[in-house]
């Protein structure tokens, strides 16, 4: 009878555990493994959604996708969906010009006008770059968690690349690492980590911002929303560990110390991700949530394939 009622609790205890670890990231793991795809056509824009990785990004790697799960959610709906690979790491410009390439192409081939472009971290500016030089190809500009304003975790990187003895060897492996994520992924782009770290930085956003200042907003709030005929949006996350199994939660936490106690998710500050129309700037998400990252293992409660599908009908409401 005894040995019975320790059985018991042992099992007890152990399914509260598994409810405890697998709790947070229930949600998004739905979501990774595909679920409603809810009215039809609820997601078809006018124009094509082009999605825009960040920094040590890429569009897939085998089955693994930056965006998990969430081009497939918004294909379901209607939206024609491209998911550009561009340099995992390179200057803004840099990468800003292999977009511009890519979406001149996507044009030719869908037969579109204009694309929506949605970016996220590093992918922010990026997308900023080609509404910049080409506002006539593009509908609206979307910045997931974008790196607007630099970020202080750039900020402590860059002087580590001007060491003069272990500078080069930093610059020369991370710059081999990206390279790898490249090859992986069939890029074949440049890689240079010292030019991300710098396009990254707040002196480098704040350089790039007096030429790109479309969306930007003066203090803490909305930016203008329509620029040069481009409509403008962002949104992010303020947490850094929102679940118990997923290991990067833990490395963000780090890198969150950066921030000295400003809302962050981890990599990017509230402020430096707002731009145009702020959609929200408290998610309960940190930097890889916002992409459904890792594998779906989100905060509780956290849909985020879902956040990109209500955006594709919020920019099909727009006519956009």
């Amino acid at each position: 009878m005894k040995r019975d009622v320790i059985r018991r609790v042992r099992v007890a205890v152990a399914a509260g555990l598994c409810l405890l670890f697998a709790g947070p990231g229930y949600s998004g793991w739905l979501s990774f493994h595909g679920g409603d795809s809810g009215p039809a056509g609820y997601t078809e824009t006018r124009y094509p959604i082009v999605l825009v990785h960040g920094w040590f990004g890429f569009d897939a790697i085998g089955p693994i996708d930056y965006f998990s799960a969430i081009p497939e959610a918004l294909r379901e709906g209607g939206a024609e969906v491209y998911v550009a690979q561009i340099s995992a790491a390179n200057y803004t410009e840099v990468r800003g010009e292999q977009l511009l390439a890519q979406v001149r192409e996507i044009l030719a081939l869908s037969g579109a006008e204009k694309v929506n472009l949605i970016g996220h971290s590093h992918g922010g500016p990026t997308t900023r770059y080609v509404a910049g030089v080409a506002p006539e190809l593009v509908a609206s500009v979307t910045s997931v968690a974008g790196v607007n304003r630099g970020s202080p975790v750039a900020d402590f990187l860059v002087p580590a690349h001007d060491e003069p003895v272990s500078g080069p060897l930093l610059d020369r492996t991370v710059t081999a690492l990206a390279g790898l994520v490249d090859l992986l992924s069939d890029g074949g782009y440049p890689q240079d980590s010292r030019a991300a770290q710098y396009s990254l930085s707040t002196r480098g956003a704040a350089e790039f911002n007096a030429r790109f200042s479309a969306g930007i907003p003066a203090d803490c709030g909305d930016g203008e929303h329509v620029v040069d005929g481009v409509r403008y949006y962002s949104w992010t996350g303020i947490r850094q560990v929102t679940t118990l199994v997923d290991p990067t939660d833990s490395l963000l936490a780090i890198t969150a110390t950066a921030f000295r106690g400003k809302p962050n998710d981890g990599l990017v500050g509230q402020c430096s991700s707002k731009l145009g129309e702020v959609i929200r700037d408290d998610y309960a998400q940190n930097h890889l949530d916002e992409i459904n990252q890792v594998a779906g293992l989100v905060g509780f409660g956290q849909d985020v394939p879902e956040l990109y599908r209500q955006h594709a009908n919020r920019l099909k409401n727009a006519g956009l």
